[in-house]
């Protein structure tokens, strides 16, 4: 996440809240995108170390577990510029170009000098981010698979270019034992069929005796699917979407919630200014009068019901709307109930980081150096793929 302050609702239900399920359930890393925030606001950076204070504070009271999962600054890992340096030099410059979001946001933000190198590269940096953690997965919505799909088309040139791994050999032969005793005599058997007769079938059960084995790392999987067709592996392995569910999240005019139109409910916000701004948010305009029938399906505090309610709940603020049955502040009164409920605990986790910034300040230095760690063996690697290490 690019580092603009406190975050909102829109922020924790588009993105964070899916993070905190996703670190029991994968090994994540996560990282304040502050060079990122330099591609459109380079002008003004004084906010910027207060920004991303504030930001890994609301990470780790809304449930980051930095026991779990990585947390860590973008600058504090300075691989993720080298290897955004090494791959702008394979990266044709139309590729840049054609990203669907380059000329959009200029059209958006016409009151910034754009016409930088920097804002037109961010996907490249944003392709070294992806790619120096060699992942599986990379979760976004629908709107940023363009983006993963780009990260996708740098990798297969940079593999096409340089794709030979140093010592392929012995890192094959350590993943077949990783594999376990009877898995790897089976895979050595498959290959020989394969290799020597053209088996498909026993391709095929190679690759399965190596997809469905949970012992292997990304990077040796990919060198044993290689190693059985005779190739080696990529350098940069190509990282697949994980699609997340997206739920629209209304701000207090109905629009899109979002610091620049000014509509958000912030993260940590008091709970009695909360209630007093779900209060006044913005309902249907055709309900005029308390009589009037209304439409929840173009309600922006009905979108609200869809993430905070109960389906009873739902289907009771559905037909009290469309019957008249209740008011607008009746409709909103659940509501107000469960985002206060959910904003207090937050307020109240975030106090021991707010209260000991020592303690903010430990865990991002301790990620730094895991991602560090996990950056270095990438950069190794690529540095040998391009010839630029003198053995």
């Amino acid at each position: 996440m690019r580092p603009t302050g406190q975050l909102h609702l829109g922020n924790y239900h588009g993105a964070l809240k899916n993070w905190v399920d996703l670190q029991y359930q994968y090994e994540c890393y996560f990282f304040v995108a502050d060079w990122h925030m330099l591609t459109t606001g380079y002008e003004d950076t004084k906010q910027l170390p207060k920004f991303i204070r504030e930001m890994l504070i609301d990470w780790l009271a809304a449930g980051l577990n930095p026991g779990v999962s990585t947390l860590f600054v973008q600058s504090h890992v300075p691989e993720h510029a080298e290897l955004h340096l090494l791959l702008s030099m394979v990266t044709p410059l139309g590729w840049l170009e054609r990203v669907p979001s380059y000329k959009d946001q200029q059209e958006a933000l016409k009151e910034k000098d754009l016409a930088t190198y920097g804002f037109l590269g961010y996907p490249l940096l944003q392709t070294a981010d992806i790619l120096l953690y060699k992942p599986a997965y990379v979760p976004v919505g629908e709107d940023q698979v363009a983006h993963v799909e780009i990260t996708r088309e740098v990798a297969r040139r940079f593999n096409h270019l340089y794709g030979r791994e140093p010592d392929f050999e012995a890192k094959v032969e350590k993943a077949i034992k990783q594999l376990g005793g009877r898995a790897s005599g089976l895979y050595k058997q498959l290959r020989k069929k394969f290799q020597e007769n053209g088996d498909q079938l026993a391709l095929e059960k190679a690759r399965e005796t190596v997809t469905s084995n949970s012992r292997l790392t990304v990077a040796d999987r990919e060198r044993l699917l290689g190693y059985l067709e005779g190739g080696n592996v990529s350098i940069l392995p190509e990282p697949q979407v994980l699609l997340t569910t997206t739920p629209k999240v209304p701000g207090l005019d109905g629009r899109k919630m979002s610091k620049s139109y000014g509509n958000t409910i912030g993260l940590r916000e008091d709970p009695d200014e909360v209630a007093k701004k779900l209060r006044q948010m913005q309902t249907d305009p055709a309900r005029v009068r308390r009589t009037d029938p209304g439409n929840p399906d173009v309600c922006p505090v009905f979108d609200l019901h869809k993430i905070y309610s109960s389906e009873e709940t739902r289907a009771w603020a559905a037909n009290g709307c469309r019957t008249a049955g209740i008011g607008c502040l009746e409709c909103k009164k659940p509501l107000i109930d469960k985002v206060v409920e959910e904003i207090a605990g937050i307020r109240k986790r975030a106090v021991e980081f707010e209260e000991n910034p020592e303690l903010v300040r430990n865990i991002i230095a301790e990620g730094a150096e895991k991602a560090r760690d996990a950056a270095r063996a990438t950069m190794d690697d690529v540095r040998h793929a391009m010839n630029l290490r003198m053995d």
